[in-house]
């Protein structure tokens, strides 16, 4: 009997620590989640900028994001966030617009600044996307 409860502890545990890495991921009600997969590189004009420590980049293409997609280097590495407010459905007013490192909600005025993805007071952070490093001067950006 004893083997029998030990063998469903490993199992409980195994369960428990076997979810996927992705459990962490940010799930707010205002913003859903749609599957996408951009390839950034580097070396062509409009995201060289991402070069260098601090800059951002806006990603616009069809089917990224929602409304797009912000991509900063941090000097540690990127960080990509929904360029759509977090903290508002989704609406005409709700893509961020951005200033520097800090990106704007239309709809209340909220600043998130794109080093954390966080806004003073807010609920909700900006959604974050997985970035991988694929190759010199090469990222990948998925949801």
């Amino acid at each position: 009997m004893n083997i029998a409860k030990c063998l469903f502890a490993v199992l409980i545990t195994f369960f428990i620590c076997g979810c996927s890495s992705d459990d962490y991921r940010y799930r707010n009600p205002n913003l859903p989640d749609y599957n996408f997969t951009v390839d950034i590189d580097m070396n062509l004009p409009q995201y060289s900028q991402l070069k260098f420590t601090g800059n951002v980049v806006y990603v616009n293409q069809a089917g990224v994001g929602i409304n797009g997609v912000y991509v900063i280097n941090t000097g540690g590495g990127f960080t990509a966030y929904e360029a759509s407010c977090p903290n508002q459905p989704l609406s005409e007013c709700s893509r961020l617009q951005r200033d520097g490192v800090i990106a704007t909600c239309p709809c209340d005025d909220a600043e998130y600044n794109l080093f954390s993805g966080e806004a003073e007071g807010k609920e909700y952070t900006l959604k974050p996307y997985r970035v991988e490093i694929t190759g010199e001067d090469k990222i990948r950006i998925s949801n």
